[in-house]
Formats: C-alpha cells, structure tokens, sequence
C-alpha cells in the first residue's frame, strides 16, 4: 500500500538567483547563479549528481525544446536530465520529479532547477500560450486575458457570500500591501518598495476590481534544489535535517467548464490537492499547525480566495482573517513572508522553487530580517491556467522526523 514520501528526502541544499530584470544575464547564466548557491549549501561536489530535472514553461523564448542548456551551462556529468513543463507549477514539478527519484531508490543524489527570462521578450506581460495551451478548441472565439478571468473569481465570491465591492477591494489590497512590506526586506525581490493601502486601492483599475498594486508582474530567475535521502544528509555532515512532508498535483477535469454548480468563488485543485497534502504529511489542523505559507499570489484576489481552499480560512471568512492581520508577518499564519509573486514577479519556471526556498531559509533560521520565530512546517502553493482550467500543486516541507 503507497505511504507517499513523508520524510523520505531531505533537502541537501538550496540556492536563488535575485529576481527582476536581468537584462545583463541569459536563462542560463542564472541558472548559474542559482546553482553557485546551491552547491555550496549542499556542500557536495556536482559529481555527486545522478540525475536532474530543469523546468521551463516558455522554452522557444527561454532555454529551448530540451534539457541541454541545464546539463551544458552546469558542466553535469554526462547525467539523465529532463525538461518539464506544467504551466505555473513547472518549478514545483521539477521538484517533484527529483524528489520521487530518490524516495523511489532510483538515486541517491538529485537536482532540481527552475528558470524563465521573460523580461526581454518583446511582451509587456506574460506571452500567449498558443493554440495548444489547453483543450482543443477551448478558447476558440474566446477574447481572455488573465487580469480579466481572475477578476471574475471577485464576482462569484460576491455573489456566493454576500459581500460588497468595497469590502473585496479593501481586503485585497491588504492583500497587497501586506507583501509589498514583505518584499521590501528581501534583497532577491524584484520590488522592495513599500505600498500603503490607500496607494493601492486610488491605483489605475486593471479589471475590476483588480488594480495595478493587485496584479504581480514577469520578471527573471532562477532557483535550484538538490535533495537526497535523511541518511545520506547525516553522512555528509547535515544534522538539522528540512525534509519534504507532502507533494501533491491536481488538474482540472472540465468540471468548472461544464456544469453549472461552480460558481467561479473557488479553486476545486487547490481544495483537493491541499486536501490530499495534508494527509500525506500527517496534517490534522492546518491553521493550527502550519508555521507559514508561500501562495501562488498572481492576483490579490486570488490570495484572498486560496486561504479558504487550502482550508485554513473557513469559507467566505478570509476577508475577515485577512483584515484581522491573520496572514500578515505577525499573524497566526504568515503569508507570503518573502514578498511572494506581488514582489518578486513571476518567471514561471522559477516561481514555485523560489517558494520552497524561503520555506527553507525559514526552517532553517537564515532569513535574516524576516526571520519568523521558530516555524516547524512550510506550505507552498502553485496555480496555473484560469479559474475555469488549471494546474495546481502544493508542497510541504519541515523540520525532519526520524
């Protein structure tokens, strides 16, 4: 009987280039960058590496079709590398892919590495998946942009809960402004500027009620992980111990497309894989037991909406935890204590590796000034695609347990 892959890795070390816009470094210098960091932490030579995974989402503007640039610009040794690729959760599906080759015994010693450059595209924003982004002929005579589909998620929690227009646009820009002083602490965030509330909600509207202080930007980066198993980390000298408690991936099956009970108030992955996550790692009470959370915050609202489907907030009670300072640097659970996507942009390949690498930093007491206090366990949370279709996984990581 499968008994997932709690305790089984422990990350042997991590490392994070800085975020923004690097227009003086390609994709591959980096993941160079991040990789430099990341050796060093593990403290092993890059022999030691049996396989690795690189995840990319945009490969014809960014590393290319394989995984050639990762075992080229690294100097791997002749090692089995695989490119993947999962909309907005590529970078936690690189993890995963190194992850389930050690729990599995395949290897002793594996790399993960995200990275996207997206800043000198010749896009102002995120460029057009294609025609093969999803399901035949879904978007077919469709005119969609992604500030516009996460704008309705304002809409139907409205409608679902009762609440007013100036009550979402007041909790979202907390929302915001709660990063944004995050943000300002960490020196690898692409914006490290303060935001006050008031800024955020006079901003121009993007889709209402989604204005610019609500919308996370693209950017450049890298992050990497090297992992391995509990008992190979004690040989190598490693004593505090940051294992991985859950991984967990659920897609969309068509169900908000097609039937009429989902009222675009909610994400039916998020609900399930978090659900799922918690079982793996042993979870009774997530808002009693988790230590902190990195979110996959591509609009405030879509924050605002995700406490309730990783069932810490109880539904149509975020705004509520929210006003109240709950997800905040000093709150019962802190959210986003890095800056999260509001403040380090969104390349996508990178984005859910960078957030397993301030769980990390937290875990381990080296996050310098937004050091939490003594934090035990670290959920991270990806979502790709729309409302309506989408990709979503969520990790956890902690303090090991033999």
């Amino acid at each position: 009987m499968a008994t997932g892959i709690r305790d089984k890795v422990a990350i042997l070390g991590m490392g994070c280039s800085k975020f923004g816009e690097r227009w003086d470094m390609g994709a591959e210098d980096l993941l160079v960058e991040a990789f430099q960091e990341c050796i060093e932490d593990a403290g092993i030579d890059k022999n030691e590496i049996k396989a690795a995974w690189l995840s990319t989402c945009f490969p014809e503007i960014s590393v290319g079709q394989s995984a050639l640039p990762l075992s080229i610009s690294l100097r791997l040794p002749n090692i089995p590398v695989t490119r993947v690729e999962n909309f907005c959760a590529s970078g936690t599906e690189a993890f995963r892919g190194a992850v389930y080759a050690v729990a599995s015994g395949a290897y002793d010693i594996c790399l993960a590495a995200g990275v996207e450059k997206l800043k000198d595209t010749g896009y102002g924003g995120l460029p057009e998946f294609g025609a093969n982004a999803g399901p035949r002929g879904f978007m077919t005579g469709i005119n969609m942009t992604a500030p516009g589909s996460f704008a309705q998620l304002a809409s139907g929690y409205a409608a679902t809960y009762g609440v007013s227009d100036d009550e979402i646009k007041r909790a979202i820009a907390h929302v915001s402004a709660k990063s944004h002083v995050n943000g300002a602490k960490n020196p690898k965030a692409h914006l490290r500027k303060v935001v006050t509330e008031e800024q955020i909600m006079a901003a121009p509207i993007i889709a209402h009620p989604l204005g610019l202080f609500d919308c996370c930007g693209v950017s450049d980066g890298s992050a990497c992980a090297i992992v391995t198993t509990p008992e190979i980390a004690k040989s190598l000298g490693k004593s505090d111990l940051i294992s991985v408690k859950a991984l967990q991936l659920s897609l969309s099956n068509g169900y908000e497309m097609g039937y009429n009970e989902w009222n675009v108030d909610h994400f039916v992955t998020t609900t399930k894989a978090s659900k799922v996550a918690y079982e793996e790692a042993g979870i009774k009470d997530p808002r009693e037991e988790l230590s902190m959370i990195e979110v996959h915050d591509c609009f405030s609202i879509t924050e605002m909406v995700t406490m309730e489907d990783l069932h810490i907030s109880p539904r149509g009670g975020a705004i509520k935890d929210i006003m109240d300072g709950f997800y905040d640097a000093d709150g019962g659970v802190p959210c986003q204590i890095d800056g999260g996507l509001k403040c380090f942009g969104h390349p996508i390949g990178a984005s859910g590796l960078r957030m397993l690498y301030e769980m990390y930093l937290q875990l381990l007491g080296r996050a310098g000034d937004r050091q939490l206090k003594d934090p035990r366990l670290g959920l991270t949370h990806n979502l790709g695609g729309f409302p309506f279709m989408n990709v979503c996984s969520v990790g956890i990581i902690g303090r090991y347990e033999a």
